[in-house]
Order: C-alpha cells, then sequence, then structure tokens
C-alpha cells in the first residue's frame, strides 16, 4: 500500500469515528474510500465491516452505566441478532460480486434515508411508554441484522428505531443497547469474513485505529458542532457515491 492510499484510509476512517460520535453513518465514509483505494466491492465491505469493531468496543464501554441492569435484555436479544448477521454474512460471501454490486448503490441510498429521518426517530423513541409483543421485536430484529451482516451502512440507526418502538426505556440506554447488538453483529461478520471473506487486513488496520482514535475526538465535535449540519454533509456524500456507483 502506497503513503497516498494509506492516508486516504486513515482520514476517512477518522472522520467516520467523528461522524459515528455525533450523527451516525460512518460507514458511509469509510467503504466509499475503499472503493477508491482500488478494492473490489465485496471485499471493501468486508474489510469495512471488520474495521468497525474498534469503534463499537469503545462505544459500548462509555455506555456501561447505561447498560448497567440490560444484562437480560441482551441475553434475549443476542440469539436473534447473532443469527440475523450469520445469515447475511453468508449471503454475501456466497452470492455472484456482481449481485452485490448491483444492489449498492440502493443500500447506501437506504443507509443516506435512514440517517436523514435519525432524529424523527430519536424523538419517538423518547414518546415511546408502552411495549409491543416479543414475536414481532425479534422478527425486526432478525431483519435488520441480516441487513447488517450483508452490508452493515446505517445498521445503529436501523436498530434504534426498532428497539424505539418495540422496547420502553429512555433513549439513552437504548442507544447503549444499540451499540452492543451492534457490536455483537460486526463480531459475527468479522469472525465469517476472516475464515471466508477477502479481508484487506492491512485497511482493516488502519481504518480500525483511525476510526477509534475519531470517536474520542468526536465526543469534543458533538458538543460544538450541531448534529444536523453534519448529518446533512454525510447525506449529501452518501447520495453522491450512490449516484457515482449506479451511472
Amino acid at each position: 500500500m502506497d503513503a497516498g492510499t494509506a492516508a486516504l484510509l486513515a482520514g476517512a476512517g477518522f472522520g467516520a469515528g467523528v461522524v459515528n460520535a455525533v450523527a451516525g453513518g460512518g460507514s458511509l465514509i469509510t467503504f466509499p474510500a475503499l472503493l477508491a483505494a482500488g478494492y473490489p466491492s465485496v471485499a471493501a465491505n468486508v474489510t469495512n465491516a471488520v474495521a468497525v469493531l474498534p469503534g463499537y468496543v469503545g462505544g459500548s464501554l462509555a455506555y456501561r452505566r447505561e447498560l448497567a441492569g440490560q444484562a437480560g435484555r441482551i441475553r434475549a436479544l443476542a440469539a436473534t441478532s447473532a443469527a440475523g448477521a450469520a445469515t447475511g454474512a453468508t449471503l454475501l460471501l456466497v452470492s455472484p460480486a456482481s449481485v452485490f454490486e448491483a444492489i449498492v448503490p440502493w443500500l447506501i441510498l437506504a443507509a443516506c434515508g435512514l440517517l436523514a429521518v435519525q432524529p424523527r426517530v430519536a424523538a419517538a423513541t423518547r414518546r415511546r411508554h408502552a411495549s409491543l409483543p416479543p414475536l414481532a421485536l425479534h422478527a425486526a430484529l432478525f431483519a435488520a441484522t441480516l441487513y447488517g451482516g450483508y452490508f452493515g451502512a446505517g445498521l445503529g440507526i436501523m436498530l434504534l428505531a426498532i428497539l424505539g418502538v418495540f422496547v420502553a426505556d429512555g433513549l439513552q440506554r437504548l442507544n447503549a443497547l444499540k451499540g452492543v447488538l451492534s457490536l455483537l453483529v460486526a463480531v459475527v461478520g468479522a469472525v465469517g469474513f476472516a475464515l471466508f471473506g477477502p479481508i484487506a487486513w492491512d485497511a482493516a488496520a488502519i481504518i480500525g485505529v483511525t476510526c477509534l482514535l475519531g470517536g474520542a475526538a468526536g465526543v469534543g465535535v458533538a458538543r460544538r458542532l450541531p448534529a444536523g449540519i453534519l448529518r446533512a454533509v454525510v447525506i449529501v456524500y452518501g447520495v453522491s457515491v450512490a449516484i457515482v456507483l449506479l451511472v
């Protein structure tokens, strides 16, 4: 890897860490950066899935206080999340790369749409007081984590939306729970991809380290920069990437 490519991936990883801390959607920066660095689409996707692991670990450690008392929920939802992630990762590995390349622009657009409605999701979560049937929760969670195992950009926003609808609790505690489930999806995908996927380990290491640093810096940014501004920038960037891939 030449110095220019390493700098591109390092900058993307740091930026993704900041974006995840402020608004979410950091994979909309790292995945296109891997494509720009010359990695094939499937290799870029599995590499990105492994590279985001440090960020999820750091977030879950920071949310230790909010996770207190949620061990039962985590155990109840872990099996469904792991099954969905394994199914999605398997579909990615066994399906032709042409299928992934054909649908990835639409997946990016869907992730941008999720990022756009994130504030409404948070508001709806704060207004939610009643729980709904657990079977519906597990069905929705399986669908979301299947998507996460297959592609993953915007997974956290999707999970927060589902938890906000089906679980009665405060936003920060649900966000902490979302982080643990996202970590679980990333671990399951990383294990499968490490065994069978075309991971670019040097790129994953660069993005992983800088994403962790960006996440730490993003806490300070989050306190100063309106999340709406950064969210809008990421959405415009993501839509632009999707259009480029489509044409």
